[in-house]
C-alpha cells in the first residue's frame, strides 16, 4: 500500500475517533453506565476496503438490440460473496417453457 495511502487511512481512524470522542449523546449514556456503577470499555471494528479505480470505456453508441450483457466488476463479486451469494455469469435462466 503506498504511503499517500496509508495517510488517509490513518486521518480516516482519527476523524472516525475524533467524531465517537466528541459525540455529546455517546458521553452521556456512558456518563450514565458509569453512574450506576459500572466501568465502560468501548471496542469498535470498522472494515475499510480500497479498490483503484479503472476507466471505464463507454460505447460510442448504445446496443440497439439483443439480451442486456451481465457485467460484474470484482468490488460486486466480493461483495455478493462476503454475503454467501455466489454469482455465474455464464448460467441464464431460459424463462421460455415446453408447451
Amino acid at each position: 500500500m503506498d504511503q499517500k495511502l496509508e495517510k488517509l487511512m490513518k486521518q480516516l481512524g482519527e476523524a472516525i475517533n475524533d467524531s465517537i470522542s466528541d459525540s455529546e449523546q455517546i458521553a452521556g449514556v456512558i456518563s450514565r453506565i458509569k453512574t450506576d456503577g459500572y466501568d465502560v470499555f468501548l471496542v469498535l471494528e470498522a472494515t475499510v476496503g480500497f479498490n483503484r479505480r479503472q476507466a471505464e470505456v463507454q460505447p460510442a453508441e448504445p446496443p440497439s438490440c439483443g439480451e442486456p450483457e451481465f457485467v460484474i466488476s470484482p468490488q460486486d463479486a466480493r461483495f455478493l460473496k462476503s454475503l454467501k451469494i455466489s454469482v455465474n455469469p455464464d448460467r441464464r435462466r431460459d424463462n421460455k417453457k415446453a408447451a
